[in-house]
């Protein structure tokens, strides 16, 4: 599995970002320009998905792990945030509401 710091997504990515976090946890703050695809909703929303690489953030990295090996075996170019949302959100680099 591929997987990236926070400090690699900061630095600037050109790839989009999948948030797995539930509906709730989104709506309460998210890395800037994240798009929500909630992982209990992730199968039924398989089409939503990028055409092109992309990253996957949750809070703390455990769910978005299991979502991209999941992807990744469905043949998605997707990558890991180790540390997620919560680590961005600790070291005090700018929300989204």
């Amino acid at each position: 599995m591929k997987s990236i710091t926070i400090d690699d997504l900061r630095a600037g990515r050109d790839a989009p970002l999948i948030d797995v976090r539930e509906d709730h946890e989104f709506a309460s703050g998210r890395v800037p320009g994240a798009i929500s695809i909630p992982m209990s909703q992730l199968g039924e929303r398989l089409s939503e998905l990028p055409d092109v690489a992309f990253d996957v953030i949750c809070q703390a990295g455990g769910r978005s792990a299991q979502v991209v090996t999941a992807l990744e075996a469905r043949g998605y170019d997707a990558t890991n945030v180790e540390g997620g949302t919560g680590e961005w959100a600790g070291r005090g680099f700018e929300l989204e509401r």
